[in-house]
């Protein structure tokens, strides 16, 4: 999925438009959730594009092989994905006005989720033992490295007005609330019809019955769904 050449470009390429957004997390952290809401938000509470367009080509990854940096031009405002820390990241983000929304996950159901993907996902090592696997997450010697170091380097972020720091456990407790806070950071008010079609489309039940969004259209030769499903539980302090 990734090359040192992936990563460059997402490093280095130019190919930043002041409209596009970036959904950054750790893995695990959300990202498909944010995505749903987001597309939704974007159509207006319009459920069509979700339903008709696999998740992971309507945001598509920054630093993938398939980069959406590389895919033919599409139009603004783009959605992309990434998991990039902050050292990382494409650099002509920093002198734009396109923005980031980062979310954060309690570290805990991070470890329990990523644990879990780690025995479908065929492109990843055995994670070993839960024990094991917690050691190692705590030591950063999983993909993508310390889950403390990708959140204290977006998180200095947090003074710039195109930079959004948004919660998973605060989309659980009030999704309405933190669609309406997402809304007023893009500058797309919704009217309540719509923003109720945003909260009843991306709620995590709606998005497990999706085949575009619950990933069970990739083959088994990316996903091994006898081990399990890609969305789980979908809860918070998961053991």
């Amino acid at each position: 999925m990734y090359s040192p050449e992936s990563l460059s470009l997402a490093e280095n390429t130019d190919n930043v438009r002041d409209e596009d957004i970036f959904i950054v997390t750790y893995p695990k952290s959300g990202t498909n959730w944010m995505i749903e809401i987001l597309c939704l938000i974007l159509k207006d509470g319009d459920p069509s594009w979700i339903r008709s367009e696999p998740i992971w080509q309507r945001a598509p990854w920054c630093e993938t092989i398939i980069s959406a940096f590389s895919l033919p031009d599409r139009p603004s405002p783009r959605l992309m994905s990434s998991h990039l820390p902050i050292q990382l990241f494409t650099k002509a983000f920093f002198s734009s006005k396109a923005k980031v929304i980062y979310l954060g996950r309690n570290p805990r159901d991070v470890v329990v989720s990523l644990y879990y993907y780690s025995k479908i996902a065929v492109q990843l090592k055995d994670p070993g033992t839960p024990d094991q696997f917690l050691q190692d997450f705590l030591k950063g010697e999983v993909q993508f490295g310390s889950w403390f170091d990708h959140i204290k380097g977006w998180i200095r972020m947090q003074s710039h007005e195109n930079f959004l720091f948004i919660t998973y456990e605060e989309l659980q407790q009030d999704l309405r609330g933190s669609v309406q806070r997402l809304c007023e950071f893009l500058g797309r008010p919704l009217g309540e019809e719509a923003l109720s079609s945003v909260v009843a489309h991306s709620a995590f039940g709606a998005m497990k019955a999706k085949k575009m969004s619950n990933y069970t259209l990739l083959p088994a030769s990316l996903l091994d769904h006898r081990q399990g499903a890609f969305l789980r539980k979908g809860t918070t302090v998961c053991f």
